[in-house]
């Protein structure tokens, strides 16, 4: 921070004979005199030649110094430069009104030499200073601006990769059931579809994306001669494939992320119905979490209309209707609504999410 720089000095006062006396005060110290010779041109001088200190006469036409100064300060190119009030006035009032017009210091005519250059001197010491401090602030709004965006981009890589091994491990308890290959993709699709119209924050729609898909991670753990069972189960095989709410719930329990700690939520109750006859534990309308609500209505949409070893696909008319008859009844009757209201949009992601070869994943990485 240099402080002994040649400075620039503003001199504004109507009087010429001021002006010239000023400046042959001024240059014998190195320093660059502007004059200016009322308000106006004050200002436009010190708005275009940025001195380091303004030396301002009060008594001038126009405009009076404590005009002009409270005009500099209300600019942001001019509001730092320190201004002298130069005045024969000595009353207490007048220098309060010059501080409140935004004056850093006085000079009593008639001026003084000696005073004047300690005046000045203390003055451009503190516009460097106040300049330094200034671009020292704005290398460090650059450097936490860039630290930021470093963290962000590590943090978005992290979340990348826990979204990726989460999609995989839902994959893997897919993997079992191969007509079942892009329920998880779809799901996905439709909750969030639901999250829309529900009117849902983004921050809530977005941990839905992610955590629907580990509704049924919890097969996982059920036995393939269950799972794969081609008809109708039996009791003790219907109490076993129950188990996977219950499992999926356990495998995903003890995070700290949000997004899977939904996802716990989801998978533990995601077959639990409005009218209390679900599982596992019973509950009915709103002691069932949303999010198990909301998923509940898209996985029974889906498993409507996918081929399973147990059953035939129905057409989307059919499995619209069926949704629509079971409103109030298994499903929230606002979901449902809302899900029915959005049928032609389920309808074209029904139809082309098989053939896309868009995943989960680089849904993922568009929203981040």
């Amino acid at each position: 921070m240099n402080l002994e720089r040649r400075a620039r000095i503003l001199v504004v006062d109507d009087e010429d004979r001021n002006r010239r006396l000023m400046e042959a005060m001024i240059s014998p110290l190195g320093h660059e005199v502007l004059l200016a010779a009322d308000g106006e041109e004050g200002i436009a001088k010190a708005m275009s030649e940025s001195p380091d200190v303004i030396l301002l006469d009060v008594m001038m036409p126009k405009m009076n110094g404590f005009e002009v100064a409270q005009r500099l300060k209300e600019e942001w190119q001019t509001k730092t430069i320190p201004i002298v009030i130069v005045t024969a006035l000595r009353e207490v009032e007048d220098r309060v009104r010059a501080l409140e017009a935004g004056a850093d210091d006085f000079l009593s005519k008639p001026v003084d030499k000696v005073e004047l250059r300690a005046r000045i001197t203390s003055l451009i010491k503190v516009k460097a200073y106040s300049e330094y401090m200034r671009n020292y602030q704005r290398i460090l709004e650059e450097e936490v601006e860039h630290k930021t965006s470093e963290l962000k981009d590590a943090f978005n890589k992290i979340k990348v990769a826990s979204l990726e091994t989460i999609l995989r491990l839902c994959r893997a308890a897919e993997y079992k059931d191969e007509e079942t290959g892009n329920h998880i993709r779809r799901i996905s699709r439709y909750v969030a579809v639901i999250a829309r119209d529900l009117r849902l924050d983004e921050q809530t729609t977005e941990q839905l994306i992610y955590a629907a898909p580990m509704h049924d991670i919890g097969k996982i753990g059920i036995p393939e001669k269950v799972l794969l069972k081609k008809g109708k189960l039996d009791a003790e095989e219907w109490e076993i494939m129950k188990q996977h709410t219950t499992i999926g719930a356990k495998i995903l329990s003890g995070s700290h992320e949000d997004f899977i700690k939904l996802g716990e939520v989801i998978a533990l109750t995601h077959h639990e119905r409005w009218d209390g006859s679900g599982y596992p534990r019973g509950l009915r309308e709103d002691e069932i979490p949303l999010c198990g609500q909301i998923t509940a209505v898209a996985d029974c949409f889906d498993a409507m209309t996918s081929e399973r070893c147990y059953s035939q696909p129905m057409d989307f008319g059919a499995a619209m209707e069926a949704l629509r008859r079971e409103s109030g009844v298994l499903f929230n009757p606002e979901i449902s609504a809302a899900f029915w209201s959005a049928r032609e949009e389920i309808l074209a992601i029904r139809k082309n999410l098989e053939d896309t070869e868009d995943s989960l994943l680089s849904l993922a990485m568009k929203r981040l």
